[in-house]
């Protein structure tokens, strides 16, 4: 059967995945969706670009024109029918989360037709909290259907496995995951690759890209890094204050966006309706501000990474080909050992991260360690 794809709609484009491209297609195609998928697959495979695009293609009246109000809003991250979980613990998914869900998925869509619940990292729900959704999981109301990402049937709880079609993603060789990008941006081969070790999947990798705002989060990262040498402590503590208001500025749309859908809902839902998406817009900028941290950490790791690589191979090739002088400078004031240990900085900062620990605290301490490791002091 020929895939009838609109060649705006996302689905369209998840070259990445062509089998499942193709598996989803025939399903929206014959009417045949399922209520619940698990999208199963390594980091960066694609499994969010892939729920995020079968939503666009649920939510839409054509199939996901990738024009529609509705498709601009998926894309965006914007549809209030769209909702997208993550862990709120360091530990998992916390049973208030699911509760939240469940009332959510009791009531009526706000501009679709249908309501689709993605949800991120499943294999983090805890006993108490999947068993909570089980039944709504395996019986949901009309028109909503869930999406799991998950990065293997192992990792989760069988009877979470039982009630979902789970779809598996393969893994992208480094060629094929900068190839995407460079269809998606046209953006040159070195940047993409520079792009994909900052944000670690393709789909984002060219959203990050297209952001002005989200690359000056990234410069202002090398930077930091960069001064590291000849700063004292009032410097570092300056600088970790100014990365953390640039990963901050690509959030100024985002308030202006959900401003204005508060504002066109307000005429027609209820106190408690516009509460929980006044609720949710809450916690959709706190997951986007987490975001940017954790993508300013990866651009720390990403140049730390090519300053090893400089003093273990001098004639390798550069990730961060566009600032070669800075990886020089660093790798003339360190070691091995110093590179190693200013690695290991970054990775204690998205541990005190995942524990909640503030952003801006957390990056003062690996400015700090990152200084001490790279002299090696």
């Amino acid at each position: 059967m020929t895939e009838r794809l609109a060649p705006n709609s996302l689905l369209s484009q998840l070259d990445m995945q062509p089998r499942v491209r193709s598996f989803l297609a025939r399903a929206l195609e014959q009417g045949r969706t399922s209520h619940a998928y698990l999208f199963l697959g390594a980091p960066g495979s694609g499994k969010l670009e892939a729920a995020w695009a079968l939503a666009q293609a649920l939510i839409c009246d054509d199939g996901g024109c990738g024009t529609c109000d509705h498709c601009v809003r998926v894309a965006r991250r914007t549809h209030p029918d769209v909702h997208l979980f993550s862990p709120e613990s360091a530990t998992g998914y916390l049973i208030a989360q699911t509760r939240e869900l469940l009332e959510d998925v009791a009531l009526a869509p706000i501009r679709a037709k249908a309501k689709v619940y993605i949800v991120d990292r499943a294999e983090q729900l805890r006993a108490n909290s999947a068993n909570a959704l089980l039944k709504t999981l395996e019986e949901p109301p009309a028109g909503v259907t869930f999406i799991l990402l998950g990065t293997s049937a192992d990792a989760m709880l069988p009877t979470i496995v039982s009630r979902c079609q789970c779809v598996p993603f393969r893994t992208l060789s480094e060629e094929q995951a900068v190839a995407a990008v460079e269809r998606a941006c046209g953006a040159p081969r070195g940047r993409c690759r520079m792009a994909l070790s900052v944000t670690g999947g393709p789909a984002r990798a060219a959203e990050f890209l297209k952001s002005a705002e989200r690359q000056d989060a990234r410069r202002a990262t090398v930077r930091a890094l960069d001064m590291l040498r000849r700063s004292d402590e009032a410097d570092i503590l300056m600088a970790a204050k100014d990365l953390v208001l640039a990963v901050k500025a690509p959030l100024d749309e985002v308030k202006s966006t959900q401003k204005a859908v508060l504002e066109q809902n307000a005429d027609y839902l209820s106190r408690g309706a516009l509460k929980q998406l006044e609720d949710r817009n809450k916690r959709e900028l706190s997951a986007r501000e987490r975001s940017g941290i954790m993508e300013a950490l990866a651009s720390a790791r990403s140049l730390l990474r090519d300053c090893l690589l400089r003093l273990e191979d001098p004639a390798a090739d550069l990730v961060n080909e566009d600032v070669p002088e800075v990886v020089e400078r660093l790798a003339a004031a360190t070691d091995t050992a110093g590179a190693v240990r200013a690695l290991e900085a970054v990775s204690r900062a998205e541990a005190r991260i995942a524990r909640n620990i503030t952003p801006q605290l957390a990056i003062e301490v690996m400015l700090f360690d990152i200084r001490k490791a790279l002299l090696c002091l």
